[in-house]
């Protein structure tokens, strides 16, 4: 490539290139360069400890047996707050439409509490906290920007949520929320009001906290707590806060959180945070290839509610065997790790008409470089909980129709971890310090066909990542099949599968 298209496409979303064959694709940029010599995976440090379960010398089923416990924070049911939910929205409906949160409240009206366990689980041993992101053997794959906008309906962008630095505009002590009712059930009732009254300030946030706490974030006390009023205080305001990049940052920390857990000694216990959002992506990239079916004929025009109905309802630890074997089928990328760039989409108009990157238009350049550019996002409502992740849609490229190049890292491991935290609240100056402001990244639209492929260069670095990494899954998967666990009764008795090491 000569020099000076070389330096333009460093800091371009989307450098374009044609084949011999005349046809014209796009890589997912910015393009640094693919060294043919030195394929070095500068993106992964070596760190045993962050590597995913599947890698483990010993996996112990029998740890998976109790399910009710690990998965306990998932969304309660439906009808516990349909009444609320339908009474605040008969007032509030225009204002969640300017807030931008009005299609991810319909959500709650549908069957979030609805999960497959040995799904997520399945999904959750191939997690990789150093990257953030699912090794299936095509490579990397995780939900973006573009998955959260259409099973939710919520767009990229939008104000960053900045914890204890939101102000206090409604004093919390002059509303009349109640704080010695914190269950959520307990919680509505003290709060709903009556039928023949108009809702008020205070019932509206009283509203979103419950909601945040329940059906978003999910909190592991199953309860409603203080520091979600902050949050939505500023909904009520008609804040545009970017409520996705806040979830997608919540889903990194509590996918981090079940990794680790799965190496435990008494294994994983009360997973908290957004894993319905997982469940929800793993029913549509599975979809074709499980065969999920429903009978979907609702009038929300959204892919979350659709996908809801996919779940599987029927539990087994036989099911393990299963997912673990689709996962591991899906050796080249194919269509179903992309379902949200299909001309079929559900949801808002926004996405529906723009979903597919080689046909941008004016109108939709901005949601568009939310999806594909390098960013920062953080989770927690407290800033002694903050996280701070970076946010790398180039290891997923091929997940919005673009071709696949070498990922190079965001910053170094020294320099951006999710064990940053903002102790100063100076929360500015740490995303200027990563971000780099004089490597601004720029989206020319530009028209390609969409493609899958990906470069020599990216070849090389996923197999010197996987090198050593050998494993015999037919007998491993033998041994899943063949588990004496039963989920309906816990486990019979430990079992112990020996597993070496993966090669893809």
């Amino acid at each position: 490539m000569e020099e000076a298209s070389l330096k333009i496409f460093q800091s371009q979303v989307l450098p374009p290139f044609s084949l011999e064959s005349g046809s014209i694709h796009a890589f997912l940029g910015p393009f640094a360069g693919q060294n043919k010599k030195r394929f070095g995976n500068t993106l992964l440090p070596e760190d045993p400890s962050t590597l995913p379960f599947i890698h483990s010398d010993e996996i112990d089923l029998s740890l998976f047996g109790d399910t009710t416990k690990i998965f306990r924070a998932f969304p309660p049911t439906k009808d516990r707050h349909l009444a609320w939910l339908s009474r605040v929205e008969n007032s509030m409906h225009f204002a969640w439409v300017e807030t931008g949160i009005s299609e991810f409240i319909q959500l709650a009206k549908f069957d979030l509490h609805y999960f497959d366990p040995q799904m997520l689980l399945s999904a959750i041993f191939f997690w990789n906290r150093e990257t953030r992101a699912f090794e299936f053997p095509c490579g990397f794959v995780c939900p973006t920007l573009l998955d959260i906008a259409a099973i939710t309906g919520l767009e990229p962008t939008g104000e960053r949520f900045y914890p204890d630095l939101f102000e206090e505009e409604i004093s919390i002590k002059e509303t009349s929320i109640s704080w010695d009712k914190k269950t959520y059930l307990a919680f509505i009732n003290a709060h709903i009001g009556d039928p023949d009254t108009l809702v008020s300030p205070s019932e509206h946030i009283a509203f979103l906290m419950y909601w945040l706490s329940a059906c978003v974030f999910c909190t592991p006390s199953l309860q409603v707590p203080k520091y979600y009023y902050i949050l939505a205080q500023a909904l009520h305001l008609k804040k545009k806060i970017c409520l996705s990049k806040l979830l997608l940052a919540s889903l990194y920390t509590c996918l981090d959180e079940a990794s680790e857990s799965l190496f435990r000694e008494f294994g994983p216990r009360n997973l908290s945070g957004p894993l319905w959002l997982l469940q929800l992506w793993l029913n549509a990239i599975f979809e074709k290839k499980l065969s999920l079916t429903s009978s979907f004929t609702s009038t929300c025009a959204l892919e979350g509610a659709r996908l809801t109905t996919l779940t599987p309802r029927k539990r087994s630890v036989d099911n393990f065997a299963k997912y673990i074997d689709a996962i591991l089928s899906f050796t080249e990328f194919t269509k179903d790790l992309a379902p949200f760039i299909r001309s079929t989409l559900l949801g808002p108009p926004w996405l529906r008409q723009n979903n597919q990157i080689w046909n941008i238009t004016p109108d939709s350049t901005d949601m568009w470089f939310g999806f594909l550019s390098w960013d920062v996002i953080m989770s927690g409502m407290r800033q002694k909980d903050v996280r701070i992740y970076p946010y790398q849609p180039q290891l997923f490229a091929r997940q919005f129709g673009l071709c696949q190049i070498k990922s190079l890292p965001l910053r170094c491991k020294e320099s951006i971890d999710a064990d940053i935290c903002v102790e100063t609240g100076n929360y500015e100056e740490v995303l200027d310090f990563i971000l780099r402001l004089d490597k601004q990244l720029h989206l020319t639209p530009c028209s390609f066909s969409p493609s899958f492929l990906v470069s020599k260069c990216y070849l090389r670095w996923w197999c010197e990542y996987y090198v050593d990494k050998i494993v015999d899954f037919d007998d491993f998967l033998r041994k899943l099949i063949n588990s004496p666990l039963s989920s309906s009764q816990g486990p019979k008795q430990s079992g112990t599968y020996k597993n070496q090491i993966i090669i893809y």
